[in-house]
Formats: structure tokens, sequence, C-alpha cells
């Protein structure tokens, strides 16, 4: 067929049609790219958790704030950090489009981190904090506009249209969370060393050093033509060989939507079709495929209201723990137990890709082994348990502190072994591999096709929300304990009741996750019309 063949295309901003010539249709990067892209994001990674991972102890050891001031601070942060993507991502759709959004937010970052290593090495003390501040948020706006951008760039590698490629998408995500876990880790073990014994300055100098090469590497993107097939187009955000957009089936959910696609009198004796009165079958089961998962996106918050506790409350609990290693005067930095989790999903994810993922579609028959809701219920209920043993574990460090008379003491060292807390952080890993991975691939699969940087940006945005959820019931406890008796949240660990937070976080996660399975079982997964041989809806 030599002539041009007229697609339809709509995204979330409009309908356009756009033209494509099924002759000199252009492979897509699949692996080749993707792991180049993989590197980009592992620099900006180790960039983010050697700034993340060690926060609250700068806030409280250098800027002088208590430990409940310190920990709202830091999720109010990581909290607009991960709201900001939602902008990003409306950017990048509508104008840039994601290679120049990638681009342009980097250098943005690699700013904030140079202001951020002279507010601790060249700013007075005096004026440090506003400084300090003031270059977090930098690096917030340059979060916004690279993660919802660079992973859908990534995955949008794989042609969807070739069955390998398909099946090797699915496994992409687990590589791309492996990738972010090797440059948040290595940053744990490294960099917090290093502001720790060295310096607060060269800690933060090393990260926009390699900033700096992530962005020289990205620049280099179109150049080697390795990553970027063709030219962008700054109106859609779209790369030529990226995704198509198919033509969505009919389903039954929300079906109140459907009245959107009826025919009227006015519609018939009108010449054109208003496109604010009347909608088509794609629009319509767009609109139904972001509302189906708006429920999903509500019962993940309390999980990641856990994962906050990962850089505040339990590394404030490491340090009032004997950090020695053997006979050793070595004490390993409070923040650098955080090592443990992305240890435990450097283990765990070529375990479930090569291993688990095998053995449960011979069991079940599923391309994946279980569903994306399956695999993040998984995750969820991972989360009641990190919560319920740290509880225990708080209040047996609490019980030794009573026993050698160490309640009153703000800074003494508990006789108790820091690695007591191995087993709440090699749960969070576990959950993470579950949870975390599987939400990505979800908003990115089940999103309309032309909103999926908004997708990569709906799945970061729960993590904002569950920071800021966290910040606020730290707050509530505050005020309630207090009001009742001793302060649950107070500085000196030894006399607050840590396990009492905990055991409340672990309730919550517990009502959540009830609700959770409710949603998860009415879930109705995307389908295409030329998909027939799928069903309506899968198995949760």
């Amino acid at each position: 067929m030599d002539s041009f063949q007229a697609l339809s295309m709509t995204n979330a901003y409009g309908t356009r049609d756009i033209e494509m010539s099924n002759q000199t249709k252009r492979s897509k990067g699949g692996w080749r790219s993707a792991i180049f892209i993989i590197f980009v994001e592992m620099g900006e990674r180790f960039a983010y958790y050697g700034v993340a991972g060690n926060l609250i102890m700068f806030l409280t050891n250098v800027l002088g704030q208590s430990t409940a001031t310190a920990a709202k601070n830091v999720n109010i942060w990581r909290g607009v950090s991960a709201i900001f993507p939602l902008f990003g991502a409306f950017v990048a759709d509508s104008y840039l489009g994601r290679y120049k959004t990638i681009l342009l937010s980097t250098i943005i970052y690699l700013m904030g981190l140079i202001l951020l290593t002279l507010s601790v090495t060249k700013i007075p003390l005096q004026h440090s904090q506003t400084v300090f501040f003031l270059a977090l948020y930098i690096l917030s706006v340059g979060e916004g506009g690279h993660k919802p951008c660079v992973q859908t760039f990534a995955a949008d590698q794989f042609d969807e249209d070739l069955p390998e490629e398909k099946a090797a998408k699915s496994s992409f995500f687990n590589w791309w969370f492996l990738g972010i876990v090797v440059g948040a880790t290595t940053a744990i073990l490294v960099v917090i060393y290093v502001q720790d014994y060295v310096g607060w300055g060269i800690g933060f100098g090393m990260l926009a050093v390699v900033v700096a090469a992530a962005l020289g590497l990205g620049a280099c993107m179109r150049r080697v033509k390795v990553m970027v097939f063709g030219l962008m187009n700054s109106n859609s955000g779209e790369v030529e060989g990226g995704p198509k957009v198919g033509t969505l089936a009919r389903t039954n959910q929300f079906r109140f939507l459907d009245k959107a696609m009826i025919i009227d009198e006015t519609d018939k004796s009108s010449k054109t079709r208003d496109p604010w009165r009347l909608c088509s079958v794609n629009q319509v089961e767009e609109a139904k495929l972001i509302l189906g998962l708006v429920p999903i996106w509500l019962t993940c918050l309390m999980f990641n209201v856990v994962i906050a506790q990962l850089s505040t409350y339990f590394t404030k609990q490491g340090s009032t723990m004997v950090r020695t290693i053997g006979s050793s005067h070595f004490q390993v930095p409070a923040a650098s137990i955080q090592v443990c989790t992305g240890l435990t999903i450097l283990i765990a994810v070529p375990l479930y890709d090569r291993l688990l993922v095998p053995i449960a579609r011979n069991l079940t028959g599923h391309p994946t082994g279980i569903t994306m809701l399956q695999r993040m219920g998984i995750g969820i209920f991972l989360s009641i348990l990190t919560m319920v043993v740290s509880a225990l574990v708080e209040a047996k460090r609490v019980k030794i502190a009573k026993y050698h008379g160490l309640i009153n003491s703000t800074k003494a060292i508990v006789p108790i072994r820091v690695w007591w807390l191995l087993p709440q952080y090699i749960l969070c890993g576990l959950s993470d591999v579950f949870t975390v991975v599987g939400l990505q691939e979800l908003f990115y699969d089940q999103m309309p096709e032309g909103m999926r940087s908004m997708g990569a940006a709906a799945h970061i945005g729960i993590v904002g929300m569950g920071s800021f959820l966290s910040s606020a019931a730290i707050s509530v406890m505050q005020v309630i304990s207090s009001k009742f008796g001793d302060e649950w949240l107070s500085d000196n660990l030894n006399q607050a009741r840590l396990d009492c937070f905990y055991w409340v976080l672990a309730g919550l996660s517990a009502v959540n996750f009830c609700f959770y399975v409710l949603v998860a079982k009415g879930f109705v997964y995307k389908k295409s019309e030329c998909d027939d041989a799928t069903k309506d809806t899968e198995l949760n």
C-alpha cells in the first residue's frame, strides 16, 4: 500500500489526526536504548538519595531542629518533590516533549545541587538555612520535570506490537527499579559516610559532579541516535517510533460516561461534530481508564506513609543504638543502615524476575506470573508487617534503655545493636519490590497512551501525598498525645512512645489493605478492539 494511512489519535488535550506510513515505520531502540536511559536515571537517583537519605541528620545536627520538626520538613520536601512531576508531565506532553523536558529539568537539578553545596561551604551559618531550603526546593523543580518523563521515555523504546518486546517491557520495569536502587544504595554507602565523617560540602559536591555527568550523557542522546529515533514533536511530546494510540474496546464500567457518545437531534442536524457535545468511543474509554485508577491511587497512599518512616524515624532510631562493627571503633552512619533496604531490593528483583515469574507463569498461565494488582497487594500487606516489626523492636529498645537508666538521657547510646533494625529495613525493601514496581507498570500500562507522562507523575504523586500524610500524622499524634500525657514523638526517643505511633500506622495500614482488596477486585484492565482474546476483566 503506497498511500499514507490516516490514524485518529486522541489524548488528554484534544484530538488530532496524524499520518504514518507503514512502509517507513522505524523500529524502536528496545533494550539497547533503555539501558542508556537507565544509567541517566541512576545518576539522578544517586544525587536524590545523597540528599534525602541523610537530610534528617543534617537538619537536627547542623541546623539544630527538633526531631519532629526535622521529620516534618523532610516529609514536606519529599512530598513537594513528588507533586511537582504533575506539572512537569503536563509541560512535557503539551509543549516541550519528554527529551527536552529531561534535559531542562536536569540543568535545574544541577543548579540546585551547586547552590546546596555553596550553602554549606561559602555562606555564613546565620544565612545558610534560607539558602539551603531554597536549594532543596530548586531540586524539587528539577525533580518535577525529570521523574515523569525519563521512565516513560525509556519504556517507549519497546514496541508493544511485537510480542517479544511487549514481554520485555514488563521485565523492563523490574530492571528499571533495580537501576534506581543501585544509584540510591551507592549514595547511601558512599555519600552519607563522606557527609558524616569528611564534610557536608564535599558530600553535596559529589552529587553535583554525578548529575553533571548524567546531563552530558543525556545531551548526547540524539547525536548518537541510541535513544532517539527521529525528531521530537514539540507540540505533542511524542517521539517518532514512540507509542501509537490504538482503538480501545468498549467496557461496562462507569456506564454513565457512555452518554457522552449518544447522538441527539441537535447532533443529527449539525453538519460538523461539536467536540464539546459528542465524544468518540476512544475518548470515553480513556476517561474510564483514568477514573478507574483513582481508587487504586487513593488506597496506595498509606503504603507510602509507612515507607516515609524509612528516612526519618528509622534513621533516628538507629542513631540511638550501638553502630560499631565488631571490636573496631568504626561507627556506621545511622542513615547508612538504609543500604540494607537497597541490598534487599538488589537481591529480590533478579530473583523475582528470573525465578518467581516463570514459576508463577506456569501455575497461573498469566504472562507476568501474577497481575499488577496482585503484586501491589502483596507489597501493601508486607508494609503492615513492617510497622508491626518496627513497633516490637522499638518497644525492646526502650525497655533496654529503662533497664540501664538511660530514659532521661537524650543523646545516650542504648546498649542494643543497630542490627535489630534489619528486619524492618528488609521488609521495606521487599514491599518496595512488589508495590513500587507494580505501581510503575500499572500507571504506565493502564493510562491512555497520550498521557503516559501524566501516569508516571500520578504514581510519583502517591509518594508525595504519602509524605504529606506522614507529616500530618506526626502533627496529629503530637497534639493528641500531649493532651493525654507524655508526647509520643518527643526529641528524647527514650521517653517517647514511637512504638505506639508505629502501631497506629500498622492499624491504619490494615484497614487500608481491606479497602484495596475491594477496589482491586472490581478493577477492569484496559482492552483494545484488536485484542479479541483478552477478557474484559482479568483476575485480580
